[in-house]
């Protein structure tokens, strides 16, 4: 393979160095605020795949800078593995810095055909030490900022341990919050919570978390998913099936409990134990109108748990220009700081929770 010209492959190695810095500055930033909003429950080790990202970046662009060739090779690798196991923005992130790797593996190469030892060029200035003092400061800069930001936030929480049914008084309303069990955030064996098309279709035969015939098609097939509709959810949804305590399921609906709408979710946030103030007045992925911040706190939310949103009873409905509706296949869910957004009906995590209601 013929090794580039010198001047032009030292040139490309200090863009590779300058973009992976920034990435690590960037993942820095994605994973100290999103360990601070999503991942700040249960034991410490929950909030350490959001800190994976920035050692994989971090280390290997270190080692590119003093072996090139073995940094260039990990930094390689970490693009492939990102390419392999997303397909999203991520994929399209990994191919960049698969090429990043690519650049310190020939600028490695050019190095020890210069040189048969291949010893490392002598450098000054910011080649000796800036770069390392950016590669290390920057990273660290963002996650102190993001710390000093959300740190004492998380910390300050409120959790009585009270995961009885709880009567919250909100903003001009008062609802009964099903108590810890299948109305509150079940947990599946699969690790995640059910997803809304799942809590809409609860009691549509055969009943239970299970496939519906004419929603899900059978295996191998390639008839289309069917989508709960909200007139499903009100027929068939799982909170219609508490009894009246909350506490378990029956083979019948009772028609006792069920799924908060996105208005009352709004006005029953909370914060430090009373009503954050919210009212919702149809924005999406941008802080609803409150008078304090709301946050994951007791009597509404479970700090030991890894719910940070709640599903809505509403499905999300998208019209074209000319009112046509092109697109049902979304519901409403609610953040514990206020935020209203959509997701897919089929979507189940384990982030996105939910929570039955009643009156009082």
């Amino acid at each position: 393979m013929p090794i580039p010209s010198p001047t032009w492959l030292r040139r490309l190695e200090r863009l590779a160095e300058v973009l992976m810095i920034a990435l690590t500055a960037f993942w820095t930033y994605w994973g100290a605020f999103e360990m601070y909003h999503e991942g700040w429950w249960g034991a410490w080790t929950y909030r350490l795949p959001y800190l994976a990202p920035i050692a994989l970046t971090l280390g290997p662009n270190l080692l590119a800078f003093r072996w090139p060739r073995l940094g260039g090779a990990l930094i390689a690798a970490v693009g492939l593995f990102a390419i392999l196991m997303f397909h999203n923005a991520v994929a399209v992130i990994g191919l960049a810095v698969v090429l990043l790797g690519l650049v310190f593996v020939a600028a490695g190469r050019a190095r020890a055909a210069a040189d048969a030892s291949a010893a490392p060029v002598p450098a000054t200035g910011w080649h000796r030490r800036g770069r390392y003092a950016l590669a290390l400061g920057l990273p660290a800069l963002i996650f102190l900022i993001a710390s000093a930001m959300r740190l004492p936030v998380v910390l300050s929480r409120v959790d009585d341990g009270n995961r009885g049914a709880r009567r919250i008084e909100g903003e001009d309303l008062a609802l009964i919050w099903a108590p810890a069990g299948p109305g509150w955030s079940w947990l599946q064996d699969w690790g995640g919570y059910p997803a809304w098309q799942d809590l809409a279709l609860y009691g549509f035969p055969p009943v239970g978390l299970v496939d519906k015939p004419g929603y899900d098609p059978p295996a191998g097939s390639d008839a289309p998913k069917g989508y709960a509709t909200d007139a499903d959810m009100a027929r068939y949804q799982l909170c219609h099936y508490l009894d009246a305590e909350g506490l378990q399921l029956l083979d019948a609906p009772q028609g006792i409990w069920r799924m908060p709408t996105v208005d009352e979710l709004a006005r029953s946030l909370v914060r430090h134990g009373q009503t954050a103030g919210c009212r919702w007045q149809g924005e999406l992925r941008e802080p609803m109108d409150c008078r304090v911040e709301p946050d994951k706190e007791s009597p509404l939310w479970a700090t030991d748990q890894p719910a940070i949103y709640y599903w809505a009873a509403e499905s999300y409905v998208r019209r074209d220009d000319f009112g046509e509706v092109i697109d049902t296949q979304r519901a409403y869910y609610v953040s514990f700081n206020g935020v209203v957004n959509v997701a897919s009906k089929r979507g189940g995590n384990p982030r996105n929770g939910y929570r039955c209601v009643r009156e009082p």
